[in-house]
């Protein structure tokens, strides 16, 4: 120890010793086992000791990382309940099938991947024969979040089990007709089959926590008894480096998520050579995930592996297992039984004269290919494990080889990623190997063949009763319809009536307004508000001591604020998911809650509110991977527009989500200006995502946090299908009369109220008659637009909404909005007068909302000077009016 160390103070010199005696006996105890044990003698008395400490109970930081070694040794593994060596066939002929068909398609440059599937197969083989529960099953089932680089070998087992054909697999990758097999988990793509996408690496293990945390919410709340289900996230080692993919570990472990088992296929390697090169990744996880509070059990070794450690009486073999680093060791499942001799065990005298006692070919097996996770009792021994241990999520860290079974080309190597094919000598040594019946007059070095035991075989036979006696088919998505009934009328009639001579912000209409529906007696209880951490700045306070706050554990403090009105209440079944500051969390809560009309048959309506800003700036690969599942469901961008957040500065301001949000199909995307648009808006949304002919769409409103004296809605008919179409004329000139200059002012949100203004400003000093438009959604337009275009090609005579919106509308359309004027922009093409736009393009600043709107020259004396501008270009107003109304309003 050095002398810093010695005097750097430590929490146990605070507590009192009430026999420093015993303490110093303890200390020279410790000291004379070094002294004549030597320090690894040492250390594994302390870790022994500690371990005990632990599993007695006492209050003792947890140990966190255990020796290189199986957690279950072999000698504790249960008895395996299946017939092994049906289940080798079974796992054989996917491999081989997995392999054919990225092998087949390489021939047109599709390719896919091979070695990831041939590393984890009996992962998952084992899983399928013993664990998951299918979709007829009591309750619905688990949850498989299957690795997207393993979906050619799920796809082999479909095609075994007599759900996909040959000519399914020859379309993998080529899904242009419409018979395709997508290239990665895909729910859009297969819908049938895949639950949840997972390829964009990282989602997939933060919206399992959040799915194993839903479920228990449902319950909770008494709407699903999710006690059946379990999740399991099947994971690469080299994923958990994205940084969603541990962002939700303490939450799983302070949650007790007992109904989740992660399974991270510790191959060693990413997609370019080793995780952890100068260190060991399986370590570093265990560490990660105890500190977490998960559950870990290590299945590293392979039965090749137990008779060396039987042999190991000076625990050598252990300290060096624990300081090869990961680069190193990969180098030894490539290299001969010579150099792991000289290498490995010639590190120290203890482990040579061990070495000399195995033959080459022994210490080649045990380096080359025996590691646990290809050995299905070691896989079911762990996960036997994981669904019986209780109060805690468990992960699984399984060793294993990428490439296996594929030969030495490809066994270990860096480069076996982006490898996609095999040839027809590497076929008829993985014929060998697997003990397949394929004669060499099948095998064809240009087209290698499927094959398949037949509908009748005992594999067959043995698959599908395996997955009878589990509940049916898997991976598999079901949907049973479950329309909800439409919400009473008074909700939305009281935002259609305007707040009279009240400001109110449009953020607080849409609260009040879901208020109000979560009190309906048939979907109230449906609605699932999700909010990170910034609930009072929406005004959502009000749902606190009426909602609640959802919490496992209910609520076991005293709340500072329990004598006022609008108290922080917690319940074991709330109903808001108050996440934290963490969008990612939110995203993936929203995620669950959004799919729960398939997951479990149960549609719920989840709103997650958020900084306009952090939402699809952020999160917006979740919000892809929320389409792609089909979600449903209400994102709000509060606080939203560039100029509307006061004093906030650059990151808050946002400029530009509705831009994002247009590249999201599924995304309905919506700028309201008034609280009757809201919620004409929102019932639409019921009605198409709830109703009886439900859309795989969600909706995306901004709203914003200005105060404004909210009208009633116009009377006039077509308003409320231009606010759905997402446009309509809000208030048309009234003066100047007659022979006047004309032009069409479209605004969208906040920026309506600035429209109006300048309405006013051209009639009263310029002579100029203005009609103004309300946009509601620039991308809805455009959509409708393009739906036009694509009819034409196909000889139909179909005309845009917008283009006949605004037909005859005299005189050039100037479009303005809180948003970048690539958003207007978007429909520009559409229109026939002369188009031009006025945005908030550029970083957001801090100042008030009258100086930021003329920094980015969109208030209401800059829409009239540029109104001003078009019209003197066609000739409509005098060349120096521009210029005369610039020096006017001070621009």
């Amino acid at each position: 120890m050095t002398d810093l160390a010695r005097t750097q103070p430590r929490a146990l010199d605070q507590l009192p010793d009430r026999d420093p005696e015993e303490t110093a006996e303890w200390g020279a105890s410790l000291d004379a086992v070094t002294r004549a044990a030597g320090s690894h003698r040492a250390s594994y008395l302390m870790r022994r000791t500690l371990e005990r400490a632990e599993s007695a109970g006492l209050a003792l930081p947890p140990l966190l990382e255990s020796d290189y070694l199986n957690t279950i040794p072999t000698a504790a593994e249960p008895a395996f309940p299946g017939d092994e060596a049906m289940e080798r066939r079974i796992t054989a002929w996917n491999r081989w099938n997995a392999a054919a068909m990225v092998t087949r398609g390489s021939r047109d440059g599709l390719g896919g991947h091979i070695a990831t599937f041939a590393s984890a197969a009996w992962l998952y083989e084992t899983g399928f024969q013993h664990f998951f529960r299918g979709k007829e099953a009591d309750g619905s089932g688990d949850q498989l979040y299957i690795q997207g680089h393993a979906s050619p070998g799920i796809y082999a087992r479909a095609f075994l089990d007599g759900r996909l054909t040959e000519h399914h697999l020859d379309h993998f990758r080529r899904e242009a007709g419409g018979d395709g097999l997508p290239s990665y988990p895909h729910p859009r793509r297969l819908p049938w089959l895949w639950e949840f996408p997972t390829v964009s690496m990282g989602l997939g293990p933060i919206s399992a926590i959040y799915q194993a945390r839903f479920n228990r919410y449902l319950a909770a709340r008494g709407i699903k008894d999710t006690a059946n289900s379990h999740v399991w996230a099947f994971l690469g080692d080299g994923e958990m480096d994205e940084p969603e993919s541990t962002a939700a570990l303490a939450l799983a472990g302070r949650e007790g998520l007992d109904n989740l088992t992660f399974v991270i296929n510790c191959n060693l390697q990413r997609l370019d050579g080793p995780v952890r090169a100068n260190f060991k990744i399986v370590q570093e996880l265990e560490a990660q995930f105890r500190a977490a509070g998960w559950n870990v059990i290590k299945s590293l070794w392979g039965s090749a592996w137990d008779e060396l450690f039987a042999q190991d009486t000076t625990g050598a073999l252990v300290r060096r297992l624990r300081e090869v680093p990961d680069g190193q060791f990969q180098t030894y499942a490539t290299r001969d039984a010579a150099y792991i001799r000289e290498h490995f065990f010639g590190a120290e005298p203890e482990l040579a004269r061990l070495a000399q006692g195995f033959t080459d070919a022994k210490l080649a097996e045990c380096f080359h290919t025996s590691r646990a996770g290809h050995e299905p009792r070691k896989v079911y021994a762990a996960y036997r494990a994981a669904v019986e241990h209780k109060g805690a999520p468990t992960v699984v860290l399984a060793q294993t080889v990428k490439g296996w079974t594929l030969g030495p080309g490809f066994e270990s190597r860096n480069a076996n990623h982006q490898m996609k094919k095999l040839t027809g000598k590497e076929f008829r040594a993985m014929r060998d190997l697997l003990e397949l019946p394929i004669p060499d007059s099948e095998l064809d070095d240009a087209i290698v063949p499927y094959v398949h035991p037949g509908p009748d075989s005992p594999e067959v036979r043995y698959l599908q009763e395996r997955r009878a006696a589990l509940g049916g088919p898997a991976p598999a998505r079901r949907v049973h319809p479950v329309a909800l009934p439409e919400p009473s009328a008074k909700p939305f009639e009281t935002l259609a009536k305007g707040s009279g001579s009240q400001e109110i912000a449009t953020t607080m209409a849409f609260v009040r307004l879901v208020k109000d529906l979560m009190r309906e007696k048939e979907t109230g209880r449906r609605w699932v508000p999700i909010v990170p951490d910034e609930a009072r700045t929406f005004g959502m306070e009000s749902l606190f001591p009426t909602a609640g706050i959802y919490s496992p554990l209910g609520q076991t403090y005293d709340p500072v604020d329990r004598d006022q009105l609008l108290y922080y209440k917690e319940a074991a079944n709330g109903q808001i998911l108050n996440e934290g500051i963490t969008e990612a969390g939110s995203m993936a809560d929203f995620t669950a809650a959004a799919t729960s009309y398939a997951t479990h048959g149960e549609p719920m309506i989840p709103f997650y509110i958020f900084y306009s800003m952090f939402g699809w700036q952020r999160t917006a690969d979740q919000m892809w991977a929320l389409a792609d599942q089909l979600g449903r469901g209400f994102l709000i961008g509060a606080t939203a527009g560039r100029t509307t957040m006061t004093g906030e500065g650059l990151q808050h301001a946002d400029g530009h989500s509705p831009l994002i949000a247009s590249t999201n199909p599924a995304a309905l995307a919506y700028d309201p200006a008034f609280a009757y648009e809201v919620g004409a808006i929102v019932r639409d949304g019921l009605r198409r995502m709830y109703g009886p002919e439900a859309e795989d769409v969600f909706y995306y409103l901004t709203v914003y946090n200005e105060p404004k004296v909210q009208p009633a809605m116009p009377s006039g008919d077509g308003v409320e299908e231009g606010i759905l179409k997402g446009l309509y004329r809000y208030q048309e000139a009234t003066a100047p009369a007659g022979d006047s200059p004309r032009i069409q002012l479209l605004a969208s949100g906040t920026a309506v109220h600035w429209a109006l203004e300048a309405q006013k400003l051209l009639a009263d000093d310029w002579g100029v008659a203005a009609d103004v438009w309300s946009a509601t959604s620039w991308s809805e337009l455009r959509r409708d637009a393009l739906s036009c275009d694509a009819a034409q090609l196909k000889g139909e005579d179909r005309v845009p909404y917008v283009t006949r919106a605004l037909a005859g509308a005299p005189g050039p359309v100037l479009a303005v909005s809180d948003w970048m004027r690539a958003v207007p922009d978007q429909i520009s093409q559409w229109v026939e007068q002369d188009w031009y736009s006025l945005g908030t393009d550029g970083f957001g600043l801090s100042d008030t909302r009258e100086a930021a709107r003329r920094h980015f020259g969109v208030d209401a004396p800059a829409i009239v000077v540029t109104a001003l501008s078009r019209l003197a270009r066609q000739g409509a107003v005098r060349t120096t009016a521009p210029k005369e109304a610039a020096e006017r309003y001070g621009i």
